[in-house]
């Protein structure tokens, strides 16, 4: 990144005109130079103009000797059906922004919230129900994706911004969808803050004052669950659970939290953070819901499964009554939502002429199954609790050589089964639809 060089997030509205023309004014004398970014939302008619406002002003004031240099990006595309229109263009704009500031070699963007801005954030999240990281609003500094976002004017009032423009004669834009209430925003500042600031004239300044400290409340239970989370991580990335429970139940809640934000992709629901304080507890081998994963406790282990799309349904939808597994490969067993993985073997193995045409069964209770040679067979249910094998690794068919059983899902060869040594043999997994990688034995 550029050392000096700094780029302004201009909109053309009043604000960021302000905040560009008086880093241009204090960049001259510095030997700085200043990137105006511009992002074109496509959402609003008067988009184009305010490009080209933007830009001529932009060529205006480097004319007359300012370091100003202009960039801008159209946006792509729309939000999804249901997504907000206010979080799909701020997630938009912010990858905009630092993919233009990265280009023009800036590691510095300034943005242009005031502290009416801020206040009105805190008054946002609370009304949302946010915890401490909600009221803390929008930071001074923040670093993201190695590019520093700052807000030079998070404590100024709008009327010295205001004062600013009059005083330099800036032209700015006036976006009418500021006055539109079916955004969030814009209901409070039209509808709620004249109320409050005439009940509260000191509110603005209060509610900034209120915002900072819940950034050092933030912060410092940031830094607890992160202190709290290390010794209960297991080497890949598991949540130890026997540890966790004996936590208070408030940090138990922010590890929860902490643990959650690194795990899940796109945001944390908080009902996902309140149902797992309730029932992890208690659990012992369970699964929840998550967004595009899903969380399954085993053997004392949290872990995120992402989730993978299923492959088509087979056909014919009838399950394979027997399927022909002698050669290595994979083979699909039509109606039983999966495949075989068979591979060469040393030891441990099968001899290929007991899975000529072995057939597929479904589990019917009392089958028997010996895991170690000199053993005793016992019963799929106290086999599968003896290897510690989870509920979502016990599907798939049972493969029977006649009447022997050959083969479980979960568990793999019966020990009584295994070829001699010397012997040409081949070893079995079986892996459900949307399995991403190899299942445990078997």
């Amino acid at each position: 990144m550029n050392a000096r060089a700094v780029a302004v997030a201009v909109s053309g509205g009043r604000d960021s005109t302000a905040l560009l023309h008086a880093a241009a004014r204090a960049a001259g004398p510095l030997g700085v130079q200043v990137h105006a970014l511009h992002v074109h939302h496509g959402l609003a008619p008067q988009a184009d103009a305010w490009l080209l406002h933007v830009q001529h002003q932009c060529r205006r004031w480097a004319a007359r000797g300012l370091p100003v240099v202009f960039h801008a990006t159209r946006l792509q595309g729309q939000p999804a059906r249901g997504d907000s229109i206010e979080a799909w263009a701020r997630r938009e704009r912010y990858k905009a922004l630092a993919a233009m500031a990265r280009t023009a070699g800036c590691g510095l963007v300034l943005l242009a919230h005031h502290r009416r801005d801020q206040a009105e954030t805190l008054l946002l999240q609370a009304l949302r129900g946010g915890g401490p990281a909600g009221l803390a609003a929008m930071p001074a500094l923040a670093e993201r994706a190695g590019i520093t976002w700052a807000r030079p004017w998070l404590e100024r009032p709008r009327e010295a911004i205001e004062a600013y423009v009059r005083r330099h004669r800036l032209a700015f834009v006036d976006d009418a969808s500021n006055a539109d209430p079916r955004f969030a925003r814009n209901r409070l500042r039209l509808h709620v803050w004249p109320a409050l600031q005439q009940a509260f004239p000191d509110a603005e300044a209060q509610l900034q004052a209120a915002a900072r400290r819940a950034q050092e409340a933030a912060a410092g239970l940031h830094a607890l669950a992160v202190a709290d989370l290390a010794p209960l991580l297991h080497p890949d990335g598991a949540l130890r659970c026997a540890p966790w429970r004996l936590l208070a139940a408030p940090r138990r809640r922010l590890v929860l939290r902490q643990w959650l934000q690194q795990q899940v992709p796109g945001g944390v629901p908080e009902s996902l953070v309140e149902r797992l304080a309730d029932e992890l507890p208690r659990a012992r081998s369970a699964r929840w819901p998550a967004p595009q994963a899903e969380l399954r406790l085993h053997d004392g282990l949290l872990r995120l499964h992402p989730l993978v799309a299923p492959a088509p349904p087979p056909t014919p939808s009838e399950p394979a009554r027997s399927l022909a597994l002698q050669r290595p490969g994979v083979h699909r067993a039509a109606g039983w939502g999966g495949r075989f993985v068979v591979t060469a073997a040393d030891h441990g193995g099968i001899e290929p002429s007991r899975l000529r045409k072995p057939s597929l069964r479904q589990r019917e209770g009392g089958e028997q199954f010996l895991a170690h040679p000199g053993g005793v067979p016992r019963s799929l249910k106290k086999q599968y609790q003896a290897a510690r094998v989870p509920a979502w690794h016990r599907g798939g068919p049972l493969l029977f050589d006649g009447d022997t059983l050959v083969f479980v899902p979960g568990l793999g060869i019966d020990a009584r089964c295994i070829a001699p040594p010397g012997v040409r043999q081949l070893q079995l997994q079986w892996l459900p639809d949307g399995a991403e990688d190899a299942a445990p034995a078997g």
